[in-house]
């Protein structure tokens, strides 16, 4: 096989350093196979597609953190040692990504499971390991977890979207089944602050009514006089 070359359903593609190719089919899920060794690479691409995924292929850190932001995928299986941007850190930078569905990753290593190696991965935000060479039933299994994590977390995360909110009052019941303020809800989850105000249609349509209503109910006798403009003296 021709280095930089991958056979695959359709044709060969070439995969130049730095740059992902997107092997489309129908799928069960879009992953990211990112390995800097053409065999290896082809082995693990020709692996996914058996088991039915669309695979994204990424020769390097670099081409796989790029496609990540240009192309999202829910699943990444990715070589720990690579020139410049490595496993762990292409792990560490998704997971420091914020307002984005969650990534499944799953490390390929050849190094072994040590606690060292167990604790390095874990800190970076790894979800599983994979030992090279790679085990297509071994690989199978790990993916069908991935499916149902990801399953699950589409779903709580579904859930913590639709926020229960009173019809009448406006508030919000929280996980204690606690009905409290929207602006309290929203401070305890975030920190931020509210300054309170009123909207110019409120202040036309509520405000304004009000204090009419509540200058008709006070007797003309007794009603203060408008105030008048103060002017300041000449200097």
């Amino acid at each position: 096989m021709t280095p930089g070359r991958v056979d695959a359903p359709g044709g060969i593609f070439c995969v130049a350093p730095g740059v992902a190719v997107t092997l489309k089919r129908a799928s069960l899920v879009k992953i990211l196979a990112v390995e800097d060794d053409a065999v290896a690479r082809a082995i693990l691409m020709k692996a996914l597609l058996r088991l039915g995924h669309e695979v994204v292929l990424a020769p390097d850190g670099e081409a796989a953190w790029a496609a990540v932001q240009e192309d999202p995928v829910r699943v990444v299986v990715s070589d720990w040692i690579m020139p410049g941007i490595d496993g762990l850190e292409l792990c560490r930078r998704i997971r420091a990504r914020t307002g984005f569905e969650y990534v499944y990753f799953i490390l390929l290593t050849a190094r072994d499971a040590s606690p060292e190696n167990q604790n390095a991965a874990a800190d970076a935000g790894v979800d599983d390991f994979l030992t090279k060479p790679l085990d297509v039933s071994e690989l199978w299994t790990r993916l069908r977890v991935a499916e149902r994590i990801l399953r699950y977390t589409t779903q709580v995360r579904q859930l913590e979207e639709l926020l229960p909110i009173c019809s009448y009052c406006k508030k919000i019941r929280d996980d204690q089944n606690y009905w409290q303020q929207i602006e309290g809800y929203i401070s305890e989850r975030t920190g931020s602050d509210f300054s309170h105000s009123v909207c110019p249609d409120c202040y036309s349509r509520v405000v304004l009514p009000e204090l009419e209503k509540l200058r008709a109910s006070v007797p003309a006798s007794s009603r203060p006089p408008h105030p008048v403009a103060r002017t300041h003296p000449k200097a």
